[in-house]
């Protein structure tokens, strides 16, 4: 993404000095209850060869290619006295024009009915466009300065964006092709907060637009509960980033015909959700506040592999465990430190992902570094042939458990020194100079806040290449925490849920390694037909067949795989959830130093 330190002057700044010939965009959205926009781009002064213009392939946040030429249509091109331009088109990722001026005004029309983090949404609501999926480029010319002019479908769109605002409420500017892309826009009738956060002296504001159903006095009480997490988040690394054109934007659009998402950019993030703020309960909060970290934590302390983003293939980074994974783990912690939800709260979410990577047969196939090299292939990826998912622990929960396990180890053997401390250590080394980090940086920052350089390999080692975890019921100790079973008594199959159509209910997803179902020798697809004697037709008829089975017993399954009944012995097992407790909420009690070390790392409690 777009490096700060690259950011000399505006943009506009350098159009109105003649600096540079711009890439100048014009977005119309004449069809937009159809879901289409017009888009025309300009080069000038572009030589004599012929210009390729070209779709990118992937898009700032995702890791998987993603073909978003694939609606572009209509495409046409003319040279700089309106002259139609032959157009070669021999792949399927771009357009190459001969025969110009020097001028060269590629138009297309653009269909986009998916808003998320990844893709463009038009329709008579909202224009939400990530751009990558949203605007064609000419290569070659990526450093020149951008003009983007939006023409609105309806009197009532409003623009939320980070790029730089220009002359009137339409016309917006960037740096240069990095910038523009890593620029999400929502265009619509959306609600407006904003405020001021003192950094050192040097006033930045954060803004929340969102696009969303609710009442004004919701939106209010959601910017509360923002602020108070944006400073628990600038409390961690004690700075706040240099957001430039000096502004953050929150992008939200909640609304029932968008898709659940969030998507972390430089100076402004993509939220999106199927509920409103009533029916989700002010939920929200936590995608917001894991995306909020990012402007930290991957937009300026950034992998190597990243930087610059190649939109034209998939870009991996052996460090998304650390980069998705730590800001899994701070988006919660914050959340709790900022007194926005309770310790019990953290612990649920904690317990969970803690409950989710322990059981995970994936480990045994890679560590954290290696599953985050996996992303190309699982991120929003698509494929037509069935995967193994048993081989794949996702780097974000992944990564949130060697966070919680590294924060609390930490405060265990080096008094004084908390996770915190690294974060920072990353921000001032790699952060604030923007200098892309490679892992050997982040073992050596561990190094340099621990003075244990021994530690820190071994954690590198055991951990992060490695797949171990530490145990975690002596670190939780010393907070006054208890692990303890979800279900002590309950037998347990494997966690499987069945797909029902008509009288077949079948297996719906591959089996874990290890679960007695794997075992007995069932997988995705068979046909269960009855257990025990007892006939299974749905979802309710397995799950009391479960209920009424202790660990240990050993029942017949009867089954239909693959056009063939077989019989099987299924025995049960006690259920390895678990969950994550306060001592006192389980009847116990703790001690005054319990108390302080939990203050201490989760804030006082203030339920």
């Amino acid at each position: 993404m777009f490096v700060r330190r690259l950011l000399t002057a505006t943009a506009f700044a350098a159009l109105m000095t003649g600096a540079a010939q711009a890439q100048e965009y014009e977005v119309s959205f004449d069809n937009a209850v159809h879901h289409e926009a017009r888009i025309s781009v300009t080069y000038r002064d572009v030589g004599t060869a012929p210009v390729r213009f070209q779709m990118s392939r992937s898009s700032p946040g995702r890791y998987a290619i993603h073909e978003f030429a694939k609606n572009v249509y209509s495409v046409s091109a003319v040279d700089g006295a309106g002259r139609a331009l032959t157009i070669d088109r021999t792949d399927p990722y771009g357009w190459t024009v001969p025969g110009h001026d020097g001028t060269v005004t590629l138009s297309y029309t653009l269909f986009a009915d998916r808003s998320d983090g990844t893709y463009s949404q038009i329709d008579a609501t909202h224009a939400h466009l990530n751009m990558p999926a949203t605007l064609a480029w000419a290569t070659g010319f990526d450093d020149r300065p951008v003009e983007v002019v939006f023409k609105p479908f309806s009197p009532g769109w409003v623009v939320a964006t980070q790029l730089e605002p220009g002359p009137d409420a339409f016309t917006f500017a960037a740096p240069n092709l990095q910038y523009l892309m890593d620029s999400p826009t929502e265009l619509s009738a959306h609600m407006t907060r904003q405020w001021t956060i003192d950094d050192h002296g040097t006033p930045r504001t954060i803004r929340i637009a969102a696009h969303h159903p609710g009442t004004e006095a919701e939106m209010d009480r959601f910017t509360e509960m923002a602020k108070k997490v944006v400073d628990a988040q600038i409390a961690v690394f004690g700075d706040a980033p240099d957001f430039d054109f000096g502004t953050y934007t929150f992008i939200a659009d909640y609304q029932p015909w968008v898709n659940g998402d969030g998507m972390e950019h430089r100076n402004s993030t993509i939220l999106n959700d199927t509920r409103s703020f009533a029916h989700a309960e002010f939920d929200q909060i936590g995608t917001l506040s894991h995306e909020f970290f990012h402007a930290w934590n991957v937009e300026r302390i950034r992998p190597a592999e990243l930087e610059p983003f190649d939109f034209t293939r998939a870009n991996a980074t052996p460090s998304l465990w650390f980069a998705e994974g730590f800001t899994s783990y701070y988006g919660p912690l914050t959340i709790r430190r900022a007194g926005v939800a309770n310790v019990d709260a953290f612990l649920g979410e904690m317990g969970g992902t803690l409950n989710f990577v322990v059981n995970n047969p994936g480990r045994q196939f890679g560590g954290p570094q290696e599953m985050s090299l996996r992303a190309p292939f699982v991120d929003a990826a698509t494929a037509i042939d069935p995967t193994n998912p048993n081989i794949f622990t996702s780097y974000y929960p992944y990564g949130a458990t060697i966070a919680f396990g590294l924060d609390l180890t930490l405060r265990q053997r080096f008094p004084g020194v908390t996770l915190d401390d690294l974060m920072r250590r990353m921000w001032r080394d790699h952060g604030l100079t923007e200098k892309p980090y490679i892992t050997a940086d982040l073992e050596a920052a561990l190094a340099a806040v621990t003075g244990d350089a021994a530690f820190a390999r071994q954690v590198f080692d055991t951990q992060i290449r490695g797949s171990a975890l530490p145990d975690f019921a002596p670190l939780l100790e010393q907070a006054g925490i208890v692990i303890r079973p979800s279900n002590p008594t309950g037998a347990w199959a494997g966690g499987m849920r069945l797909q029902v159509n008509g009288a077949a209910a079948v297996i719906g997803a591959a089996l874990a390694p290890g679960t007695p179902l794997y075992e007995a020798g069932l997988d995705r697809g068979d046909e269960i037909v009855s257990v025990g004697g007892t006939a299974i037709d749905s979802q309710a008829d397995w799950t009391a067949a479960v209920a009424a089975a202790k660990p240990g017993d050993a029942v017949e399954v009867v089954f239909n795989q693959r056009g063939v009944e077989k019989r099987t012995t299924l025995t049960f097992a006690a259920d390895p959830s678990f969950e994550l407790v306060r001592a006192e909420a389980g009847g116990g009690s703790i001690t005054p130093a319990q108390q302080t070390f939990r203050d201490a790392w989760l804030g006082a409690a203030t339920e």
